[in-house]
């Protein structure tokens, strides 16, 4: 099965079911795409089977899908959404003595005490990514994306897409206004990534809701431009499709990381669940990880084990352009963003 072939049933199943039943003492909140067996091996060979897994789209849906009542044992936001599971009171620290792996995981990835202070760990980041321009290369000349002034161009007009994501969404239009630190946006800051936005949604033809999504636009020739993870560009690329991914536009691009939280009062077992975790910061689950869904791992251990060319093809290499990083910025914030960003996307 192709990585792309992959992610379209696992797709399917997000919208058909809402789990995936397997062993029952661990139930796994996650990203459709991340039951991919070789990502915790380990745990399968000692137990006999995959953790139940558990379904969601995107990072708000699941901390609502919490936040409401619902219960699992782990899930896997990404950076800019534990500091609301923490203020929520929803999840507990983690006790590292029981993760051999933890010292691998490479320190840029803890840089916050959000993740990490006096009261513990709350975080185990686990795999990382960027979020760039792809692009048809044989109908969108490489000059035309040599900036991300692209998505407001009138010759592309209804065939852009962008990411129904609020984070992803404003890491483009602040890279776009030449903001490269959304840590501290002043008002003026925020105006113009949002004006820049409201002009870019009339390019729009659609808003992508997954990597799966944006590539079958892509593929079949809706789209010719998008603002997208590298797993999307991936899943092409093993279809054969004309796609290049522009990370070094003038603006630059964006990276962003998620990783696993533990939830207070899992109903599952606490030794599988960290059976799990070590599992997947296990050096071997590096090349698993790049190879199945397109990203990096958290861990340098990991990442020691995959060669240079299959880096360079994923969109996983150094880059000589900014980097918006999406890091954690305030809540107050991130809740604004998200509000003006249904806003826009309903015409206003």
């Amino acid at each position: 099965m192709t990585r792309h072939s992959l992610l379209l049933a696992s797709a399917a199943l997000l919208c058909a079911a809402p789990a995936l039943a397997a062993d029952p003492d661990l139930l796994v909140f996650d990203w459709a795409g991340f039951e991919e067996e070789g990502l915790f091996a380990t745990y399968v060979e000692k137990h006999g089977d995959a953790p139940t897994y558990s379904f969601y789209g995107d990072d708000d849906e699941a901390f609502q899908k919490v936040a409401s009542g619902f219960k699992a044992d782990v899930a896997h936001p990404c950076s800019q959404m534990v500091g609301k599971y923490r203020d929520a009171g929803l999840i507990e620290p983690w006790d590292v003595t029981k993760i051999p792996e933890f010292a691998n995981i490479d320190p840029k990835f803890l840089d916050s005490p959000v993740f990490k202070d006096d009261e513990g760990v709350w975080y185990i980041p686990a795999d990382w990514g960027v979020t760039a321009v792809a692009y048809n290369t044989e109908e969108v000349p490489v000059e035309d994306v040599a900036s991300l002034q692209v998505f407001l161009d009138p010759k592309y007009e209804g065939r852009v897409s962008i990411p129904d994501s609020s984070d992803d969404v404003w890491a483009l239009a602040y890279l776009a206004t030449g903001v490269t630190d959304w840590t501290d946006i002043t008002d003026d800051q925020f105006a113009a990534a949002a004006e820049w936005l409201r002009k870019a949604h009339a390019n729009v033809r659609s808003y992508w809701a997954d990597p799966s999504e944006m590539s079958q636009l892509m593929a079949s020739g809706e789209v010719l431009v998008a603002w997208s993870w590298n797993d999307g560009v991936a899943y092409l690329q093993d279809d054969g499709f004309p796609v290049g991914f522009q990370r070094e536009t003038t603006e630059g691009s964006s990276t962003w990381f998620c990783g696993f939280v533990n939830f207070k009062d899992g109903p599952g077992s606490e030794d599988k669940l960290y059976d799990f975790i070590n599992a997947w910061l296990r050096p071997e689950a590096g090349p698993a990880l790049v190879d199945a869904i397109g990203y990096g791992h958290a861990s340098t251990a990991a990442m020691a084990l995959v060669d240079a060319e299959t880096l360079e093809t994923a969109g996983l290499t150094e880059i000589s352009a900014p980097i918006l990083a999406q890091t954690p910025n305030s809540a107050e914030q991130r809740e604004k963003q998200l509000a003006e960003f249904e806003k826009i996307k309903a015409g206003f």
